[in-house]
């Protein structure tokens, strides 16, 4: 980006675009820049630069100067205007986030000064023992992002941090072992996020925490705070997220958190919360979107079955206690996921039609007394593993990518779910199925070719007999597939070759016979199993 009046360039980004990994441990970083990071090559040639992103490349070093530019500038005797010595730069937006950086000083910010936005996330900077010291000298500077950098000391006895103009704190995802510190409840600049999330920080949280009046966001999962949850917490009135999820708080959730008007996110899941929850715990949140009340054993739920509540929510995951589906989740027309688990209830043709219009669906290791035979799922994402279900299997709508419906007591064959070509109109977006840990019986079906778009498939232990349908090689996109624990006989058919995807090839354990066909790669790796059936094997291509 140059400036419209003077043509000079101020914000140049060159951040790395990658792909996700599937089945490897890598993300692949070939087409990245490499090499050593120069800054001062940015302020020489860049003299109106404030916006720098170099984020997700794959930089080994980072520096300010190069040997040549020490030399030059410790030499004004030599210094020429094609070499000029600077100290300090105008850069304020700085963004070196997830590049492979582990030298153990950050000295170079000495020169950025004027920074207001720094972006270290995902640079591996556990050696470095005094980042603290180093940050907190960029007086301007208004956000810090340091996740997943192996920080490890948090300075906690350090009285005062001098960020006096800081706003958004986000250290998630460190080494922090310790209470928190005493410089955070000491910042004057009016700090409204702060993030401190996936850390092994501990102790109960101060009452001076309430001197951050200002505080908008609230990231403390992933912890070990314990005690109980403050009733104080009530009194921050811009508070808009508030998670602290997976900590080891007790005691009830206080009735005092229904005063946050301003929350759109409450996280209290998987903490050793106890006690009763009612409608007064929600009694002013209007703007609330996303709730999160997992805990196991679950809440008991004392609502009154004609209790509306002031607010729409987006997300919801809870468990409840007790046999009786809480009425008041009927009237959530906005839900867009809907998580529950560990609970027990009906699953009655009312509840499978208010959850059609979710996108995504996660019930798991729930007592549901529901029979799925003429259930229609419609969602996105769903997933009902572990939930004593019983039936036939549901039918799938085309808008469906994700099912798994393992470990239930599902009965009958495979063709209600796969061959239902009426309800596909010839469509299909299905990408992962799993129907394994059930009863299923019959064949394989030869409706395979109704979802080309599958690229995991696990039908293992059920009761499945017969051979392999050929019509299995119509799955072009295949990646993962089991039969394994079945009765599944006779030889591995060669159209299975035309998977040309496939990278884990798992039928152990059936009566499959002959010899192991010679399309398997060479480099594939063969795990014969040690059981009574000695022609059954599993092979994975790493």
């Amino acid at each position: 980006m140059c400036d419209n009046f003077t043509s000079r360039v101020t914000q140049l980004s060159l951040p790395c675009y990658t792909t996700p990994p599937t089945y490897t441990d890598k993300i692949d970083k070939s087409h990245c820049l490499t090499g050593s990071i120069y800054l001062s090559l940015f302020v020489l040639e860049f003299e109106f630069l404030y916006h720098l992103n170099l984020s997700n490349n794959n930089f080994s070093t980072i520096q300010f100067g190069s040997h040549v530019y020490s030399l030059n500038c410790h030499n004004l005797s030599t210094a020429t205007p094609s070499h000029r010595c600077v100290n300090s730069s105008d850069l304020r937006y700085l963004d070196l986030s997830f590049n492979f950086y582990a030298k153990t000083s950050l000295q170079w910010l000495s020169h950025f000064s004027s920074l207001k936005y720094l972006n270290l996330d995902g640079i591996d900077l556990h050696r470095e023992t005094k980042w603290l010291q180093s940050v907190i000298k960029l007086p301007s500077l208004l956000e810090l992002h340091m996740h997943h950098c192996h920080l490890k000391d948090l300075s906690p006895n350090l009285q005062f941090a001098n960020f006096t103009a800081l706003k958004v704190l986000s250290l998630p995802g460190n080494d922090f072992r310790s209470v928190l510190p005493k410089w955070l409840f000491n910042l004057s600049s009016g700090i409204s996020s702060i993030d401190l999330g996936s850390n092994f920080l501990q102790g109960q949280l101060p009452k001076a925490m309430l001197d951050l009046r200002h505080l908008e966001i609230l990231n403390l999962h992933d912890n070990y705070f314990n005690g109980p949850i403050p009733h104080w917490l009530g009194e921050f009135e811009h508070l808009r997220h508030l998670n602290l999820r997976k900590n080891m708080f007790s005691g009830s959730i206080p009735t005092s958190l229904g005063n946050l008007s301003s929350l759109v996110f409450l996280g209290v899941n998987s903490n050793r919360l106890t006690g009763v929850v009612s409608e007064k715990t929600f009694a002013r949140l209007s703007k609330l979107k996303k709730l999160g009340i997992f805990i196991s054993p679950p809440l008991i739920f004392d609502f009154d079955s004609n209790w509306i509540p002031p607010f729409q929510l987006e997300r919801l995951n809870l468990a409840f206690s007790g046999t009786k589906f809480p009425e008041w989740l009927y009237t959530q027309k906005s839900l867009e996921s809907l998580s529950i688990y560990e609970s027990s209830f009906e699953g009655s043709e009312k509840f499978w039609n208010f959850l059609s219009r979710m996108k995504e669906v996660n019930l798991e290791q729930n007592s549901i007394d529901g029979n799925l035979s003429n259930v229609l799922l419609n969602s996105a994402f769903v997933s009902l593993s572990s939930n004593d279900l019983k039936g036939w299997l549901p039918r799938l709508s085309s808008n469906v990518v994700v099912v798994r419906l393992s470990n239930n007591s599902l009965s009958g064959n495979l063709s209600s779910l796969l061959c239902d070509d009426e309800m596909l109109n010839g469509k299909s977006n299905l990408v992962y199925l799993d129907v394994s840990l059930n009863r299923l019986s019959g064949g394989l079906t030869n409706c395979w070719g109704n979802w080309k778009s599958l690229v995991h498939v696990n039908l293992g232990s059920n009761y499945l007999t017969g051979k392999i349908s050929p019509s299995m090689g119509l799955l072009p996109n295949l990646t993962s597939f089991h039969l394994h624990e079945n009765k599944l006989y006779g030889e591995i058919p060669s159209s299975l070759k035309n998977c040309h995807s496939l990278l884990i090839f798992n039928v152990r354990e059936n009566n499959f016979s002959g010899n192991i066909p010679n399309w398997i790669p060479d480099a594939a790796k063969i795990t014969k199993s040690q059981d009574i059936y000695p022609t059954a094997f599993t092979i994975s291509q790493p």
